[in-house]
């Protein structure tokens, strides 16, 4: 509806006549195929019962319509009909509204609302049954033990895994409805007595300004709005598909953010060093997940500075020590190195792009095609040196090793500006290129959140809780950066 209309609220007032009008001028009924109403009598009294196909269950719809519609057998007292239409109804969640506009956005929902003649309320019943898939393990974040389910698009089924792991009655879900014209539920969700109040004041303040036709790309669109993030690259809030993630860093004291229709949920507030841990290495042993997340490390490191320290080395042979003096190209060819680097760099963002976009039993063939042929023979050919598909290939593993896909494309582009200062100005240029780096990501913020911390500003013991896997029994304190009310994980 427009603004217009949502300005002027329209009071149900019992007349079916003028409501089915409104409904037929303003939602469409009659023309819309899916949207329908069904006309009962029920002690002399009419009743209208509005739905949505494809949003509804019909097999509660069937129950519920055969339980009312005995009323006429079983019942006499007409003063009373309201009363007894309501007890005949056959659900767990029945509610009163009393305008119109409600009237449209439950039934726009799902739900099916029922309106007696002479009535100043409707009966809103949840008959919802969204379609979707079941939970499944997510592609981006498998790991070897553990839970294989996932989020969905459905906000029920989601809201639901989470509390499936966590049966505190402090955990609120908080729910509202962002976009003009979409209406899209979205859930807040915080433990009440661990999660900072102002920031759950805040977020809830960012997201109630959001005024928009509809939020379609669900969570990124509502990110877009919270952090504000303009053209920085990296992100500043974490994406995660997996319900015992969520729960843990709600436990930590973090907000998350659940959006209907997007089957990933928002962590806030986040740091860079939340987008480098994986489930992984807390389904192992603390020693295992420790080498694990020190792999992962060097992959990350490898992403951002080997192509730019190689293409030094390359352009600076005396900076080589006398020990690893071979490293660099052995043969000249007609095509600058830099150039070549950029060349391969991006005929790997090609075939990632090609690989999402080509169906599964064609993958494996396009990437023999893209192994065998295109890299061997652009050798031969002289496009490339092997040592530029050597180095490419092992920061290209180092960036699909970031467990974080929006991390992993902002570390490339990092890379590149990098590679880019090296050509122009050399040793001064890497030097001063990983400077403004370090420099630019210690500035960002979000919500009020040090994105490096706790590496600056300064926290040891938080500095050693990422370098090392903790076991659970050590790790007694939530992180301080979220701002804890309860800053012990484990009773006295």
């Amino acid at each position: 509806m427009t603004s217009e209309t949502e300005a002027k609220q329209y009071p149900i007032t019992g007349n079916l006549a003028e409501s089915e009008k409104f409904f037929t001028e303003h939602v469409g009924l009659n023309t819309s195929f899916d949207l329908g109403v069904r006309k009962l009598t029920i002690l002399d009294f009419q009743v209208n019962i509005y739905y949505l196909n494809g949003l509804c269950d019909t097999n509660y719809i069937t129950q519920i319509l055969k339980n009312v519609s005995l009323i006429n057998d079983s019942e006499v007292n007409h003063i009373k009909f309201k009363e007894i239409l309501e007890n005949r109804i056959v659900n767990q969640s029945v509610q009163k509204i009393r305008t119109l506009d409600e009237v449209v956005d439950q039934v726009l929902s799902g739900l099916i609302v029922f309106l007696m003649e002479g009535s100043d309320y409707g009966l809103v019943v949840d008959v919802r049954s969204y379609p979707g898939r079941q939970p499944q393990e997510p592609d981006t974040e498998k790991i070897v033990r553990g839970a294989r389910d996932g989020f969905v698009e459905n906000i029920i089924v989601n809201t639901g895994l989470i509390r499936r792991r966590i049966r505190d009655e402090r955990l609120r879900y908080e729910m509202m409805k962002i976009g003009e014209r979409s209406k899209t539920d979205v859930c807040l969700a915080y433990i009440k007595d661990v999660a900072d109040p102002g920031l759950v004041k805040t977020i809830k303040k960012e997201l109630d300004t959001i005024k928009v036709d509809g939020i379609t790309m669900a969570d990124k669109t509502i990110e877009e709005f919270l952090v504000k993030q303009g053209y920085n690259p990296y992100p500043l809030v974490r994406y995660t598909e997996r319900p015992d993630v969520a729960a843990n860093h709600l436990l930590e004291g973090h907000v998350l953010i659940i959006v209907d229709t997007s089957p990933s949920v928002i962590i806030t507030p986040t740091t860079f060093f939340h987008h480098v841990q994986h489930a992984e290495e807390y389904r192992q042993a603390p020693a295992v997940g420790t080498f694990l997340r020190w792999v992962r490390f060097l992959g990350i490191i490898a992403s951002i500075f080997l192509l730019p320290l190689w293409f030094l080395f390359v352009l600076e042979p005396s900076l080589l020590p006398v020990n690893i003096a071979f490293i660099g190209p052995n043969e000249e060819k007609n095509i600058p190195i830099v150039l070549q680097i950029f060349l391969a760099d991006f005929g790997i963002e090609f075939l990632r792009m090609a690989a999402i976009h080509t169906p599964t039993s064609l993958s494996t063939a396009m990437g023999l095609i893209a192994a065998a042929l295109i890299g061997q023979i652009a050798i031969d050919v002289g496009l490339f040196v092997p040592e530029v598909i050597l180095y490419v290939a092992v920061a290209a593993i180092g960036t699909f090793a970031t467990p974080s896909y929006e991390l992993s494309v902002a570390n490339k582009m990092a890379r590149l500006i990098l590679l880019i200062a090296v050509a122009a100005f050399k040793l001064e240029g890497f030097v001063i290129g990983c400077t403004l780096f370090i420099f630019l990501l210690a500035r960002i913020k979000s919500l009020n959140t040090p994105y490096l911390w706790p590496f600056l500003p300064f926290n040891a013991m938080a500095l050693w809780q990422i370098i090392i896997r903790t076991s659970v029994p050590g790790a007694k304190l939530r992180p301080s950066i979220v701002h804890p009310q309860n800053v012990k994980k484990q009773p006295e």
